[in-house]
């Protein structure tokens, strides 16, 4: 330590930092995106479309529609990413979540797929290959 009470590497970085203090300008984050879910009946599936980010801070709100749709008594839930504008980990955990829970159950959960971002972490974890997947509603068969 030196006279000052700083180490030699604080001392010799002190000048540099202390002319950041006080900050003149401020940074600002870019705001918090949106997220949206619309559930919606059909004659043998419940759908559930999700739009705007799904992350750690939505995923609850998605996994809550998702099971009640679960509830309704169709065979099929449908899960809808076209409206995602971008998915994390968290996000993909509610998909296989739902995915294992209805093959338990012998029902389905087929999941129509969102926009290049979101389709990148299906493909990054091979999760394409195992979850029922659809590039629109309509190709949904009857099961």
């Amino acid at each position: 330590m030196s006279s000052s009470g700083l180490s030699p590497l604080a001392s010799r970085l002190w000048p540099l930092a202390s002319g950041l203090w006080p900050l003149t300008s401020c940074t600002t984050l870019p705001p918090v995106r949106s997220f949206n879910v619309e559930t919606s009946e059909g004659d043998n599936a419940t759908h559930v479309k999700l739009s705007g980010d799904l992350d750690l801070s939505t995923a609850k709100r998605a996994e809550e529609a998702i099971e009640q749709a679960e509830r309704s008594g169709h065979p099929t839930v449908v899960v809808d990413l076209r409206g995602l504008s971008f998915m994390d980990s968290t996000g993909l955990r509610v998909i296989v979540s739902a995915d294992k829970r209805a093959r338990r159950s012998n029902k389905r959960v087929v999941i129509v797929q969102g926009p290049a971002p979101v389709r990148r972490v299906f493909e990054i974890t091979r999760l394409d290959e195992r979850l029922d997947i659809v590039d629109a509603p309509e190709q949904i068969e009857a099961s």
